[in-house]
């Protein structure tokens, strides 16, 4: 053996490595849902822009919102939504755990809250949104 320094090993890890195993494709899709959440966030900040530009420039924005391709976008965020709340919301029993004495509080009692109050809150914009 010579005096060469030795180099460590690193293990190749090839790009698909998370089509492996199905628990990793459902975090990387988990980790994909935030893309389409951000690009919906920023198309609802320029909707709010045109409309603070006039009449005109919401009108033209509620246009362009009429095509395949803004519908189709929708569509495909909106599942992405929900999946990323699906999943986040039975996730909670694992972030939070909430114990009585010795005793773990069940995970569905912490699920069931999140769920009730997106349902509510659901409903009370939707009731606000049909009156307004």
């Amino acid at each position: 053996m010579g005096s060469g320094t030795m180099k460590p090993y690193v293990r190749p890890m090839p790009a698909t490595w998370w089509l492996q195993r199905g628990p990793y494709v459902f975090f990387m899709l988990r980790e994909l849902t935030s893309v389409f959440v951000a690009a919906y966030l920023v198309l609802f900040l320029v909707m709010i822009d045109r409309l603070h530009q006039g009449p005109a420039a919401y009108q033209s924005f509620l246009e362009m919102l009429k095509s395949p391709l803004a519908i189709v976008f929708h569509v495909v965020a909106l599942a992405f939504a929900l999946f990323h709340t699906f999943t986040w919301f039975n996730l909670t029993p694992k972030a939070l755990v909430i114990r009585t004495g010795e005793k773990r509080v069940p995970p569905a009692a912490i699920i069931a809250p999140n769920y009730l109050a997106w349902i509510v809150i659901s409903v009370i914009i939707g009731w606000i949104v049909v009156k307004g």
